[in-house]
């Protein structure tokens, strides 16, 4: 039997930065994963040509002071890429066009992807009365409601089969997008929100400037790493490789007193606090035994399949520019991908010189039933609808295709049902601590937050070495606080 302050069970990037965060601070803490690796979804890897395939997220978002911390505390700032120039388009489909997508006030009202009755709907969107508080609305509901149905089939819809690869009509506004709906409730209007936060940011950098700090103009904007996003969680592997139980398979969990018992690879672990870090079925599928009820829950989130497809091109076969992040395509569209990144073009160093490497996505909520096909198939019709739109005159050098069963969580009207029930499950069982991207964002920036702000709770509560110390050696525990203190 092995006695720690807390046990992690699920080693993706939520599972990875709560155990970094706990032990930089010297916690007793192990990690239990499945896989033979961290990172979740997040995997990177060389293809026999030399490509960089991305299976699982392709970018993180700077602004999230946790991540920042993360690539401090790894050392990983001169492994950071950023977009170039080339990559500063963002295209939209719209009537089998591809068309610049606006990202200023003085672009959307000179864009060719919105007509004039449009522009003028959306920009009295400052007029609109905001919604009652409690009152739950779809993505779809509320764009609607805002800016009108033109923005909302040709901007709301394509984005929201990028982020989440879900529908608008399905998922809950207030759920999905907690810091817009916080804009409309604070501020009345997005519009004046947005100019009143960027007004504050503009005050902190100059306050900052005249300070002499160096924060005073913070790197804004999406970023990498040389070798991919894989790079993050397989720092932390090597940093922490001691506090690892790779290929492990945990069997059940026990509540034994104040103390949870998690029996896996023939071991078995006890700890106070139990972090339970998996997807929501593994989750739902540990819980089950102890509370059945939670466990049917989690089982009913929506996780729509997803095929992510890696192409590798002849550069001189691509007669599109490809001058930008990528191209996103709205349902009305009617096409066989919900879109495509641009990757050779977003950073560099991502496939060999000559070439240009495209990863397109299938599927997702708006058409699940378009991943039950062969992988021959599959690619066929990707390669296909990549040539029709991208002017592609032969065929790819290289497919790598990542076929995901139950992709990203759908955040769904009625989602607070969901979020209830973990929470009252928490506070019936003390120790307990479920974490996911079921539960409060699933960019990389929101999964590092929700893992390093639980350590550092955590922590806080003095629920670290302390508590094992009187465990395994009373006499100690008076020497380890000091340490802590």
């Amino acid at each position: 039997m092995s006695r720690h302050d807390v046990i992690i069970i699920g080693g993706g990037l939520t599972g990875a930065s709560a155990l970094h965060r706990l032990a930089r601070e010297g916690a007793n803490v192990i990690l239990l994963e499945r896989q033979m690796c961290l990172g979740g979804v997040a995997r990177s890897r060389r293809n026999a040509h030399g490509a960089l395939v991305e299976s699982g997220p392709n970018s993180a978002q700077s602004g999230t002071p946790e991540l920042a911390a993360l690539i401090a505390d790894l050392q990983l700032a001169d492994k950071v890429v950023r977009p170039g120039e080339a990559a500063a388009n963002r295209y939209i489909m719209r009537d089998g066009a591809l068309l610049v997508a606006p990202t200023t006030p003085r672009e959307f009202l000179r864009t060719a992807l919105f007509n004039r009755r449009t522009r003028l709907r959306a920009l009295r969107e400052r007029f609109v009365a905001p919604a009652p508080a409690d009152r739950e609305e779809s993505v779809a509901q509320f764009v609607e409601r805002r800016l009108g149905r033109d923005v909302l089939d040709y901007a709301v819809d394509p984005f929201i089969s990028g982020i989440y690869a879900g529908r608008p009509e399905h998922l809950s506004f207030r759920h999905a997008f907690p810091r817009l709906h916080s804009l409309e409730q604070t501020h009345g209007s997005l519009i004046r929100g947005a100019m009143r936060m960027q007004r504050q940011r503009r005050k902190a950098r100059k306050h900052a400037s005249k300070e002499g700090s160096s924060a005073a103009a913070p790197e804004r904007g999406i970023f990498s790493f040389t070798e991919g996003m894989g790079m993050l969680p397989q720092t932390i592997q090597e940093y922490w490789h001691d506090l690892l139980r790779l290929d492990c398979m945990v069997e059940r969990l026990e509540r034994n007193g104040a103390l949870w018992s998690v029996h896996a690879g023939g071991e078995t672990y006890t700890a106070p606090d139990l972090i339970i870090a998996t997807e929501a079925d593994a989750a739902a599928t540990l819980l089950a035994p102890i509370q059945p009820e939670l466990g049917e829950v989690l089982r009913r989130i929506e996780h729509p399949p997803l095929a992510v497809a890696t192409m590798l091109y002849g550069q001189p076969a691509v007669t599109h520019p490809l001058d930008g992040f990528g191209l996103l395509i709205p349902s009305s569209e009617h096409r066989r991908i919900l879109g495509v990144i641009f990757s050779s073009t977003l950073f560099p160093g991502r496939a060999p010189e000559g070439t240009v490497l495209l990863t397109a996505f299938a599927g997702g909520a708006r058409d699940p039933h378009r991943t039950a096909v062969s992988d021959e198939e599959l690619l066929y019709e990707i390669h296909g609808e990549l040539r029709r739109i991208l002017g592609i005159a032969s065929k790819p050098l290289s497919c790598d295709l990542q076929r995901w069963p139950r992709s990203i969580p759908q955040y769904n009207l009625g989602y607070q049902h969901v979020l209830d029930a973990i929470a009252a499950t928490e506070e019936r069982m003390p120790g307990l601590h479920l974490l996911g991207s079921y539960r409060g964002g699933v960019s990389v920036g929101d999964r590092v937050k929700a893992g390093w702000q639980l350590a550092e709770r955590l922590l806080a509560a003095a629920i670290t070495p302390p508590a094992v110390a009187d465990l395994n050696n009373p006499e100690s525990g008076s020497e380890n606080m000091e340490e802590m203190e």
